[in-house]
């Protein structure tokens, strides 16, 4: 059965609802909007992705601000003009990122009314200390009333998360993801954090107050965290900022962790670590030669950039060879001794 393409429409409020300046955060290069957009401007970029969309299941996404921290009015605007494409049967859902500490009943009426089906919290962290050091003006509390809200009322909840922010380290990287599971999200993203111009963060790196991740350290925390969101059946429909003009090494970008394949190297240092335990777990270790079978989707990640898996394989168990055989009905990969 083919599975139907999914298509979101993203609508950028850059730094709209949000009295708080977390240390992190400059909406508007993120989301490489400085212009609040207008409905002329909207609605062209609804149309413009509706043009190319054919049958495929198409949302509307509300990205880069607080969306219910701004007025009841303002939020009416604009759920009002991607409802009329919902009407039109044009659209089939709407989704939004919010806080969690701007979650009501009163918001959620409204949000349900107007098509909306999908809410992400930016949560950051579920740490107290990382909370507070990022200037977040919410707690773990927040958090926790807003997901069951939002479950409870029977909207698919995302929760995105960061890791490498001030205060931050693997191990509670890891509690958070834990905590996450309690919340029981249906999506999930992860983001490293990066160092952007015009931030406070900006700041604290200048002086010397904030060392951001290596790259080979976000990658590796971040796989530890798709992994465990994987073993319990959590969709990770992100790892790593988008790149944009501005998220890029070229752009806004100071410092940080940023790579334009950021979730390829990430599944591919997982791929890498379940290979290793499947060649321990099934005593093929001590061979001179193996062959991985693998799904024709999986190979690169099998592979790793630059063959770095392959190499790494070699190294570590002392094969002389190791063979990659695409087979179709393998689910990832199946490992073979020679």
């Amino acid at each position: 059965m083919q599975i139907k393409k999914h298509i979101v429409i993203p609508i950028f409020v850059p730094h709209k609802g949000c009295p708080f300046d977390c240390i992190f955060c400059n909406q508007k290069i993120i989301s490489g909007q400085t212009n609040e957009a207008s409905e002329e401007d909207i609605r062209r970029t609804i149309e413009s992705h509706l043009e190319t969309s054919g049958n495929a299941f198409v949302e509307i996404g509300f990205y880069g601000g607080s969306f219910t921290g701004i007025s009841l009015k303002e939020q009416e605007w604009y759920l009002k003009i991607g409802y009329s494409y919902i009407e039109e049967g044009k659209v089939n859902q709407i989704r939004l990122s919010t806080r969690p500490d701007y979650i009501s009943s009163t918001i959620l009426d409204l949000l349900e009314r107007y098509g909306v089906r999908t809410i992400e919290l930016g949560v950051q962290s579920l740490d107290y200390d990382v909370l507070k050091c990022t200037n977040r003006g919410h707690g773990i509390e927040e958090v926790k009333n807003a997901a069951k809200m939002i479950k409870d009322r029977g909207f698919s909840l995302g929760i995105q998360t960061m890791i490498g922010l001030p205060g931050d380290a693997r191990l509670k990287a890891i509690t958070t993801a834990q905590k996450v599971l309690e919340l029981a999200p249906d999506i999930v993203r992860i983001y490293p954090t990066l160092v952007i111009e015009n931030t406070y963060l900006q700041k604290m790196y200048n002086d010397g107050q904030y060392r951001p991740l290596t790259i080979d350290e976000a990658v590796d925390i971040s796989a530890e965290l798709l992994d465990i969101y994987e073993q319990n059946n959590i969709n990770v429909i992100r790892i790593g900022l988008q790149p944009t003009d501005n998220i890029s090494e070229s752009g806004e970008v100071v410092a940080g962790p940023f790579h334009p394949a950021f979730r390829q190297l990430v599944e591919s240092r997982l791929t890498l670590k379940r290979i290793k335990e499947y060649i321990i777990n099934n005593k093929l270790d001590k061979l001179p030669e193996i062959i991985i079978e693998c799904n024709p989707r999986y190979i690169s990640n099998v592979i790793g950039q630059k063959r770095v898996n392959i190499n790494t394989l070699k190294n570590e168990f002392n094969f002389k060879n190791i063979r990659i055989m695409e087979k179709l009905n393998v689910e990832k990969f199946e490992i073979i001794g020679t």
